[in-house]
């Protein structure tokens, strides 16, 4: 809890600091001529904290990513900043709960244990097992009614949960229509059937969540709406938009001018920005539709330089909600709104499943815990990495995979801890990305040789320095022109889509056929398929994808953890209800754990990122 004496002392202090005064005044150097001009050696904090300056440092940065203090302009000197306490900064002094958001500190990651009954079973069901390992086996005829399945990445999960499946017709006598399996995408849907298929499955529901609940209104829509309701299409978007702004009398340049910044305008079209606005404003009002917060006006707290953005979003959202209810428009959350509400009113008419698998779990929210917990199944088998959660601020909580055994009975928990994926090297340096989180290793498969003679202890992994982001692009363009690995083998990860599209430009220039993923709503900015293209992606957009060779670019500390954001509506929002930096680290942790041969991480700056583990 010492982090407590940063607060103290800038909840104290007589008037605003940086940095360097700040770290002065904990370690109590009294050489430092303000701190004896201005008495501040009587402060309580005066000399509590006995750390190197460094650590000072990383630790003001991870309260300034957690919103707990923040830089403002100098009343001295405008072009000057100092630190200040925030509203949420002063409340953790009096009621401290950022430790107990911690992953390491509200989860139990233990071993699994193979008991010689385990064991026993695993014996008899050999032919049909043998290709798993002990963890994977017991996940998959688990006789407990609810199964939690933590899965490392790469650890086989959606193998797992298919495989299940199967074991449930084929050993249990499941009938196939009893089971529902669900997960987050519809590629990730369209590969769990593929899976099905080969083993020789039929007759599954699988779904994603909004898929689910499609088929519900679809069946009862007469008698949900009463009247004609359709889903809004990009163009009913553009013409809400637009009607909004004119409800206010704004034109689209006006709210652009102050919403971006100077950075993000230079590589992104009027269409562009106009585009992003639009999703971002549909995506806070989709947050608060989900999440049932009713007050849309989220402007206190928010920096000074927004607020006026932050006003007219508030306003901007409180019209389209209205005018989607007038005109009898409904998006995906409306759906998942609209079915819930309607089985909960009509019980008889709630689908019966015998047997529920969830994908992803880490990245439920609460909407979709309610629909579980409707559909209530007697049997529920959930798989997630804690790890892996990184849409905290879309809505998800990772409590519900935290507390999953808690909240049920008659639970089993399994910890898939083998990572197939990556080389040794890389395995072991995932470790050490996360090690102070406080959890457990992942172990890699021992590959030995492969098969072109190459030792996998060979330099797998490149950390790369550059004087600038041109020398580090250019790079990049260089190492992919250079080949040896298939196109479709190659991701370029990066934190923002500023970054994404200033390489795409270049990549463009230099005739580099590639394919961008950003975390737009989920949406591509290119509709063509990767195959055969170099992907770019943020990191958001290439959660449980996988490539041979995988650029990190941007590794630095305004990205990882990112400073600046792509998406300034969404991060007006409160969400204090996650760890924001531990969410960050989560996503670097993710961005890494793409790579199964090889891993470039690239900066520009000073500053290479707090993330980066200490190779020893």
């Amino acid at each position: 809890m010492d982090y407590i004496w940063i607060l103290k002392a800038l909840d104290e202090l007589p008037f605003s600091v940086g940095k360097n005064l700040l770290a002065d005044i904990l370690n109590g150097d009294l050489k430092n001529k303000s701190v004896i001009k201005n008495r501040l050696d009587e402060l309580e904090s005066f000399g509590e904290l006995n750390w190197e300056r460094g650590k000072i440092f990383r630790e003001i940065d991870r309260l300034i990513v957690n919103g707990m203090i923040e830089f403002v302009a100098s009343d001295y000197n405008k072009f000057i900043k100092v630190l200040s306490l925030t509203t949420k900064g002063r409340a953790e002094i009096f009621n401290p709960v950022s430790e107990e958001k911690k992953l390491g500190k509200k989860f139990n990651f233990g071993k699994t244990k193979i008991s010689d009954e385990d064991r026993i079973k695993f014996r008899e069901l050999d032919s049909f097992l043998c290709k798993f390992n002990d963890e994977q086996k017991k996940a998959i005829i688990s006789e407990k009614a609810n199964v939690l399945c933590v899965a490392g990445a790469g650890s086989g999960k959606t193998t797992v949960l298919t495989k299940r499946i199967e074991f449930l017709v084929k050993y249990r006598g499941v009938a196939p229509k009893d089971i529902l399996a669900i997960t987050f995408t519809r590629r990730a849907k369209q590969e769990m059937e593929r899976r099905l298929s080969n083993f020789g499955v039929s007759g599954v529901a699988v779904h994603t969540f909004n898929s689910f609940c499609e088929g519900i209104l679809k069946k009862y829509g007469m008698k949900i709406y009463g009247r004609s309701i359709r889903m809004q299409s990009y163009g009913d978007k553009i013409l809400a938009m637009n009607l909004a702004l004119a409800s206010l009398g704004l034109s689209m340049n006006d709210v652009l001018d102050g919403y971006f910044s100077s950075g993000q305008k230079k590589f992104m079209t009027g269409n562009k920005m106009a585009n992003s606005f639009m999703n971002d404003c549909f995506s806070v009002m989709d947050y608060f539709k989900m999440t049932g917060i009713k007050e849309y006006d989220f402007s206190e707290g928010v920096d000074e330089k927004h607020k006026k953005s932050a006003k007219r979003i508030c306003d901007i959202t409180c019209y389209l909600k209205e005018h989607m209810e007038v005109q009898g428009l409904r998006d995906y959350i409306d759906q998942m709104i609209d079915a819930i509400n309607f089985l909960k009113q009509n019980v008889d008419a709630v689908p019966k499943f015998e047997h529920i698998l969830v994908d992803e779990y880490q990245d439920v929210n609460a909407m979709q815990i309610e629909l579980l917990d409707l559909l209530a199944s007697p049997n529920l088998f959930v798989v997630g990495d804690p790890r892996q959660s990184i849409f905290g601020w879309r809505g998800s909580d990772i409590n519900y995979i935290l507390e999953f055994e808690k909240n049920r009975k008659n639970v089993e928990v399994v910890h898939l801890t083998k990572n197939y994926r990556s080389e040794r090297e890389i395995v072991e340096f995932m470790n050490s990305s996360i090690s102070e989180m406080g959890l457990p290793d992942l172990s890699s498969k021992d590959r030995g040789v492969n098969g072109q003679g190459l030792d996998v202890r060979e330099n797998r992994i490149r950390i790369l320095s550059f004087e600038n982001e041109e020398a580090e692009r250019e790079f990049i363009l260089n190492e992919i022109i250079r080949g040896g690995v298939p196109a479709d083998e190659i991701f370029v990860l990066a934190r923002t889509n500023r970054q994404l599209m200033e390489l795409s430009a270049l990549m463009k220039s230099r005739g580099i056929v590639h394919f961008v993923r950003t975390d737009d709503r989920g949406q591509k900015i290119d509709e063509v398929g990767p195959e055969g293209k170099i992907t770019l992606a943020t990191v958001h957009a290439i959660k449980g994808l996988q490539a041979e060779k995988v650029f990190v670019i941007g590794v630095n500390e305004a990205n990882f953890p990112c400073k600046a954001s792509d998406h300034p509506a969404v991060e007006m929002i409160k969400r204090d209800e996650y760890d924001r930096e531990e969410e960050e680290r989560r996503l670097f942790y993710v961005a890494i754990s793409r790579a199964k041969k090889f891993l470039f991480l690239t900066y520009s700056g000073k500053k290479v990122s707090r993330f980066l583990p200490t190779r020893g």
